[in-house]
């Protein structure tokens, strides 16, 4: 395991170092200044789509009929499942306690770049999807490299359907049994190995059913657990809300500035906040990963813009809204500066506000969101093991990825996080890649869109495995 550990070490160091950094940032603000800002300034427009995109009814407009297996919110609702899992409660909490107050600026600024990469993934996922052999639209990186790129870069989709499936055992799977593991053993004393089986038990009678059953759990599981987290995280502001400003003042002061040790806190420097804030910021929301346009490519729509426009709203959702809500919780106690860590920093800071209930209330949250994250990773995970090996092969990867939750559950948990960072990584390459070389398609279909013409999804294409 040491060895192990060493080699990922090393390769974590690299792919996660200055050249990732300027990868993720540098393409996302490639693709935020070439679409002129438009994420941005559609927020409003996402909302209004997404809210109009909740049922799955034929379109008016025979140009924009429905083709897909899901709808377009409950494409987004699953996106979302599996975003807001650890990386809300946990990741940003880890991102405080090595990077710093800074570091959650680092991880907004990810995130608003980050609303046009994850448009362009969706805008490619739906524009360049096929069906397989079961009727099923599949879509995501590996497809749109495969017939936007044309087949000279079809070993780049392979490279991105490689490291997605075997990154879902790590950033879908693993690392969300076991933090929920450790949750539920220092809250309710419930053992590691229990809580790996009912998660096992509770997430296959989901998974073995397909996107489906998944988007329909999700539809319903993800906007009652976020709005609960989002108030009870207001809450615990308002009675702490003598301590917001200063929060506020910590977190862009120490953006630009090193910062001392203080108490247990051990002190981090500039380049330490942008690093730990970009790389959990992109763990969670995910945008440039290449993820979460797998789930859009199912969404019920022929219109790849405006699937891209509710698409960006998992971005926003999770990093502006839910993180920060989680990171303002922090700051606003005084535990961060004591030496805690992970999720428990994020429930020691939860229960100083609320003594008694803030421990249960990080649990029970931590517990649901990476069920959740457990299901929609799963679909990830299938679609990129699909692309290799064929249809067939599809509930070989379900029952795989059911029988490892609960040995995630009794795993090591840093050798975890540090597989998971890595893959992260390792996903995004080949992602960024395809989105700036296929940037002028986004570019022009998001154009003609705004510019009231037809935008439809590619040739019919059919992926016969």
């Amino acid at each position: 395991m040491e060895t192990l550990t060493s080699l990922f070490s090393a390769i974590n160091s690299v792919v996660w170092g200055p050249l990732m950094l300027i990868l993720l940032l540098g393409v996302g603000v490639y693709l935020q200044v070439g679409l002129k800002l438009m994420p941005i300034r559609k927020l409003g427009t996402g909302f209004k789509l997404m809210l109009a995109g909740r049922g799955a009814k034929p379109s008016a407009d025979k140009k924009d009929a429905d083709e897909g297996e899901i709808s377009p919110f409950e494409a987004l609702m699953t996106s979302l499942s599996a975003t807001i899992g650890t990386g809300n409660i946990a990741g940003v909490a880890t991102a405080i306690a090595l990077g710093g107050p800074g570091a959650v600026f680092w991880m907004w600024i990810t995130a608003l770049v980050g609303m046009a990469t994850k448009f362009a993934e969706a805008v490619l996922a739906v524009r360049f999807r096929e069906t397989d052999s079961t009727g099923f639209h599949v879509g995501g990186p590996m497809f749109y490299i495969k017939n936007g790129l044309g087949k000279k870069w079809l070993w780049l989709g392979g490279v991105f359907a490689f490291f997605g499936a075997v990154a879902a055992f790590g950033i879908g799977n693993t690392v969300q049994s076991n933090s929920v593991a450790d949750a539920m053993d220092a809250t309710f004393g419930v053992p590691h190995w229990l809580t790996g089986l009912i998660i096992m038990v509770l997430a296959g009678a989901v998974i073995l059913g397909g996107i489906r059953r998944i988007a329909k759990v999700a539809g319903k599981l993800v906007p009652i657990m976020g709005i609960a987290y989002v108030v009870a995280g207001l809450l615990v502001l308002i009675l702490n809300a003598g301590q917001i400003g200063e929060a506020f003042g910590l977190i862009f002061y120490y953006a630009f500035n090193p910062m001392a040790a203080a108490g247990g806190f051990a002190g981090a420097a500039v380049m330490a906040a942008i690093r730990f804030g970009v790389a959990r910021g992109i763990f969670s929301n995910e945008a440039g990963l290449g993820s979460a346009p797998i789930a859009h490519a199912a969404a019920k729509t022929k219109n790849p813009v405006r699937q891209g426009l509710i698409a960006m709203l998992g971005t926003f959702i999770d990093t502006i809204v839910v993180c920060t809500i989680t990171a303002l919780v922090i700051l606003t106690s005084t535990v961060w500066q004591e030496g805690e860590a992970g999720a428990s920093l994020t429930a020691l800071s939860f229960d100083a506000a609320l003594p008694g209930f803030g421990n249960q209330i990080v649990a029970i949250a931590l517990a649901i969101f990476a069920f959740t994250t457990i299901l929609g990773w799963s679909f990830y995970g299938e679609k990129c093991f699909q692309f290799l090996f064929g249809t067939r092969s599809i509930m070989i990867y379900r029952v795989l990825f059911v029988l490892a939750i609960p040995l995630g559950a009794i795993a090591q948990l840093g050798f975890i996080w540090l597989m998971a960072d890595t893959f992260n990584a390792m996903m995004a390459i080949p992602n960024l890649i395809a989105l700036a070389l296929l940037s002028p398609v986004v570019f022009k279909l998001t154009k003609d869109y705004f510019d009231g013409k037809d935008v439809l999804p590619g040739e019919e294409l059919d992926h016969d495995q």
